[in-house]
């Protein structure tokens, strides 16, 4: 473990300096090129499979009063909209037709990643019995991870020229990109062995899943979850209901000590699932302080490990099924966009 002057005590059961002092990608470390080379030998077939959502899924804000579908819009060209710009209207000889445009995207509406910047904890990392607001390895709010204070700074802004206003200087989306997030997958099928109702997943249930299915987690192996929730979400066609989605799909229980203990010791590198959280929300009672995400304290703060949500699971769920496989090659980059504290994402199943 390496210190750093950043923090004086780590969480307990966290693995902050495990990877070095200024660590910013967590268990990504873990997919080395052997992991790749593993993700290689799975690929038998050659096909291949999109894991993701249509990113204007799931529809609304049902699922996130706060996130909304992408606003596609063209640029500007000579004061005209740029799209189906015919060219020859600045010159008579030319034949092109122009299509260009921008995106207004929530970066976490539909499907994608977490960066160990979207969730920190209040902690006494320096000891002085003050807890501060951190993130993964020590980075701190308002030094690593800013943004602004007012509320005209947040939100859409009233312009497309308008400014930046937060960026995580430290563990940003860009950190896990620059890793290219490819290597070896493992597809637990909740659904295949809970049905579709909504229920929590603890420890002892999900041992039961990956005994009776036979199932081998490494370290450094990426886990996926299905459940069905996405195929639920694509059913209702961007008119999502809550009431319908909340009883829908298995979820894990972020307050089961097995089960986080399970995440620490398995040595998975990246948490994936086709719901819209992983884990249950709300999460359930439990005495004293605590976190309301735990199983995102426990991966994104403790342990750096990235958890993908809303991925589209099911197709390639069910031709692993059956084949009589579960392994499979993920190639699964973010964005390369620096300062996101998440991304979507276009994830590729090989198998």
């Amino acid at each position: 473990m390496d210190h750093s002057p950043r923090w004086k005590q780590r969480p307990s059961g966290s693995n902050w300096g495990d990877f070095g002092a200024d660590d910013q990608a967590g268990r990504m470390n873990l997919v080395t090129s052997e992991k790749v080379l593993q993700g290689l030998a799975e690929v038998r077939e050659g096909r291949t499979f999109c894991l993701s959502l249509p990113l204007d899924f799931p529809g609304g804000n049902a699922l996130n009063e706060k996130r909304h579908p992408p606003v596609l819009r063209p640029t500007l060209r000579n004061g005209h909209p740029n799209m189906n710009y015919r060219m020859r209207d600045e010159h008579s000889h030319l034949t092109d037709v122009l299509c260009d445009d921008l995106a207004i995207l929530h970066l976490q509406y539909s499907t994608q990643w977490d960066s160990l910047a979207h969730i920190g904890q209040l902690f006494d990392a320096n000891g002085d019995g003050i807890p501060e607001p951190v993130f993964y390895n020590g980075y701190r709010a308002g030094i690593d991870i800013i943004g602004p204070n007012a509320a005209a700074d947040a939100g859409l802004p009233p312009t497309a020229t308008a400014p930046s206003t937060s960026a995580a200087r430290a563990l940003g989306i860009e950190n896990m990109a620059e890793r290219c997030v490819q290597g070896r997958a493992v597809m637990i099928d909740l659904r295949a062995h809970l049905g579709e109702q909504r229920t929590s997943v603890g420890y002892d249930a999900l041992m039961r899943i990956i005994d009776h299915d036979r199932l081998e987690i490494e370290s450094g192996d990426m886990v996926c979850l299905h459940t069905g929730f996405a195929d639920a979400l694509l059913a209702q066609n961007r008119q999502p209901s809550a009431a319908v989605l909340n009883g829908i799909g298995a979820e894990l229980d972020g307050r089961d000590a097995g089960l986080l203990n399970w995440i620490t010791d398995s040595g998975l590198a990246a948490l994936i699932s086709d719901n819209a959280a992983v884990e249950a929300l709300p999460a359930g009672h439990t005495d004293g302080c605590c976190a309301a995400l735990p199983l995102h304290e426990h991966c994104l703060f403790k342990l750096g490990i990235h958890l993908g949500e809303l991925w589209h699971l099911t197709p390639l769920a069910t031709h692993l099924r059956r084949q009589g496989r579960y392994r499979f090659l993920l190639t699964a980059p973010p964005l390369r966009l620096p300062g996101a504290v998440g991304s979507p994402t276009t994830p590729v199943a090989t198998v």
